[in-house]
């Protein structure tokens, strides 16, 4: 039986690991097996962390994106199809890549169509960057990473607008409208991870439809490189000790004190995700710009013993932002809380180098 794969793509911060959860869950819901593939460019990632509570199967591609390290997307698949048995598979690209079109899904569809159906390219795009992108702007971000944010929506086959909560109907309906105008060969969707609004819809058309990969983007890629390249990432994981800490307070302290680090080197912000695992149980929180985006999930948990794990995507060098980190930790911490550094790792980007890149729409069999 043939595996049916969901891309979805989308810059950073734009929501996609929530949408993915949520996803799955739903398909759960429904007698449906489901793997959820990750990617980042080092390891130790929020979101393989976040996506396997609940005893979800997760599996991680880490060290290069899919597009630069195609067998480990081809890898990781054929694994949750033998370990979990999962009939479907939805996949989170890094939120810096684009071009997927030409290096992911037509490489798919032109050497695995035999056991995969790949589902239309879903593109998410945050409300928040999303107007000023519209309007001309760059959405807070460095010009070169405001073309990433453009060239993913050029080449989306689905374009996602998220956090629709945070949005009146009215609002909604403009930017549906905006984007519809802009992207007229895209079908264009609402979703609220936070309340399910558009989710089912946008779900039953993935699971429906095959015709993914309908555009190819002009990517110029010195451009692109420099888009990622202006980025600082941040990987680590930490064991916490203390007295009766309470997590999501430490949580919010935390983040708070990067937010104010970030704003006031003007350093913006792509995001910064962390997850606090202790008991049994977990907080995380994230922050996708400016103070006002910072994000708490998760009830009020206390513990002795925690275990931190905290991804960081900001425009600064890799230099800066760890020393941020650094900083931030010390001062939440304070002397009340013991911290081991279990693993780090931060860097820039290189180059992208995809194993394919195809210059034509593959056509199914």
């Amino acid at each position: 039986m043939k595996s049916r794969l969901i891309l979805v793509g989308g810059f950073l911060g734009a929501g996609k690991t929530s949408l993915l959860s949520e996803a799955a869950k739903l398909l759960a819901s429904r007698g449906q097996r489901v793997g959820l593939i990750t990617n980042d460019q080092a390891p130790e990632l929020v979101d393989t962390v976040f996506l396997a509570q609940g005893g979800k199967s997760v599996t991680e591609v880490s060290g290069s994106c899919f597009c630069c390290n195609f067998p480990g997307l081809l890898n990781a698949m054929a694994k949750l199809r033998t370990e979990a048995n999962a009939e479907i598979l939805i996949a989170e690209p890094v939120g810096s890549c684009t071009d997927l079109s030409a290096t992911i899904v037509q490489p798919l569809r032109d050497r695995h169509q035999g056991d995969l159906v790949v589902a239309p390219l879903s593109v998410l795009v945050d409300p928040a960057r999303l107007e000023d992108i519209l309007n001309g702007g760059v959405g807070g971000l460095h010009s070169s990473a405001a073309y990433i944010f453009r060239k993913q929506m050029e080449e989306a086959d689905i374009l996602v607008i998220t956090k629709t909560d945070l949005l009146s109907d009215d609002e909604l309906d403009g930017l549906r409208k905006r984007v519809a105008k802009e992207y007229p060969l895209a079908d264009v969707y609402g979703i609220s991870s936070q309340t399910g609004d558009g989710l089912e819809l946008w779900l039953d058309a993935v699971m429906a439809r095959s015709d993914a990969g309908q555009h190819l983007a002009e990517v110029d890629y010195d451009i692109y490189a420099e888009g990622e390249a202006v980025l600082g990432w941040l990987n680590a994981t930490f064991s916490l000790s203390g007295v009766d800490v309470n997590w999501r307070t430490y949580t919010r302290d935390l983040l708070n004190a990067l937010s104010k680090a970030f704003d006031f080197a003007s350093a913006s912000v792509g995001h910064v995700k962390l997850v606090v695992e202790s008991r049994g149980e977990f907080v995380s929180g994230n922050l996708t710009g400016t103070g006002d985006s910072l994000n708490v999930r998760g009830l009020e948990l206390i513990g002795s013993e925690g275990r931190l794990t905290l991804n960081a995507r900001v425009e600064m060098s890799p230099e800066d932002v760890e020393s941020v980190i650094r900083n931030a930790i010390s001062l939440t911490t304070d002397g009340r809380i013991e911290v081991e550094v279990l693993a780090w790792r931060c860097l820039s980007p290189g180059r992208p180098m995809p194993t394919y890149r195809y210059d034509r729409l593959v056509s199914l069999t």
